[in-house]
């Protein structure tokens, strides 16, 4: 029974690897022909995406991309991992269980109810408060929105990593004099930091890939935001606004954005893994040079 069931854990493991490989594989053949006909740093840098004219430039897009997902980010970790220690550290049982309920009911909302929420309240508010050429369709409610729906990963994630801290270590910091603040900021996040790594992974991949919420507040302009109350336009939203009739070269295009995205993703992803390993080694050595003493 154990040979059968490895079996059959090896095939689903194979099966995923195979169908990663293909969307690779899928996307990349049908982008690379793209840069037959413009090259690729022409494609990179360009300021112009005029389909009409045979002109694609997706530097625009993506600096609003990484500006959104940054931005993004930033609000994620500081509201999240400052959610986490209240979870954790700072409130009773029963309050946390229901502010836990209300992050999980947090993650479970589809994208498309975040971006019409954001469309009638948060796009309005900007226009009301700081204006932009976009009527506050813009870059800062592309941040806060992506902000908002990957919080709930950033939370999840975190809160796990920092209740999985022994209660040893909290005892030993406090039997040593430190308060409660220097054991939450000095000891538990510092211990819990592979965990959190893990989830700000995860939180970039949804903040760089999500579409949906980002079309309905960023205003879909290709052009080079200037200020944070701009219009912008990110490479994911530009395939789903243009993929439904391109054709030719502008389809090639697209496919060729839909590949440095791919490997924008799995760049930042192999980047972010290699810092959590060299995270936990330094924690193994730590823990270990603790035992040793």
């Amino acid at each position: 029974m154990d040979k059968v069931m490895k079996k059959v854990f090896w095939c689903f493991a194979a099966l995923t690897m195979t169908v990663v490989a293909f969307m690779g594989v899928y996307i990349i053949a049908n982008g690379l022909p793209f840069f037959k006909h413009t090259s690729l740093w022409a494609f990179l840098t360009g300021k112009n995406w005029m389909p009409s004219g045979e002109i694609f430039g997706i530097f625009p897009m993506l600096v609003a991309s990484l500006y959104g997902t940054i931005g993004a980010m930033v609000i994620a970790i500081i509201v999240g991992v400052s959610t986490d220690i209240v979870l954790v550290e700072l409130l009773p049982a029963k309050l946390a269980a229901l502010l836990s309920a209300a992050v999980d009911l947090l993650a479970g909302i589809p994208s498309v109810i975040y971006g019409f929420w954001g469309l009638m309240v948060v796009v309005p508010l900007i226009n009301d408060l700081w204006g932009g050429k976009g009527a506050g369709s813009s870059l800062l409610a592309v941040i806060f929105i992506l902000a908002l729906m990957v919080l709930p990963t950033v939370i999840r994630m975190t809160e796990v990593s920092l209740r999985a801290v022994p209660n040893e270590y909290k005892e030993g910091a406090l039997a040593l004099g430190s308060s409660r603040l220097q054991y939450i900021f000095k000891v538990q996040l510092k211990a819990a930091s592979s965990g959190t790594l893990a989830g700000i992974i995860l939180a970039i991949g949804r903040a760089l890939g999500e579409t949906m919420a980002v079309i309905l507040v960023a205003g879909n302009t290709a052009l080079l935001p200037q200020s944070i109350t701009d219009p912008v336009r990110t490479l994911t939203a530009n395939i789903a606004i243009e993929m439904g009739y391109a054709s030719g070269v502008h389809q090639q295009a697209l496919f060729a954005t839909g590949m440095v995205l791919f490997v924008l993703i799995i760049a930042i992803n192999l980047a972010m893994h290699m810092l959590n390993t060299r995270t936990e080694r330094r924690e193994r050595r730590e823990s270990k040079g603790k035992n040793t003493l």
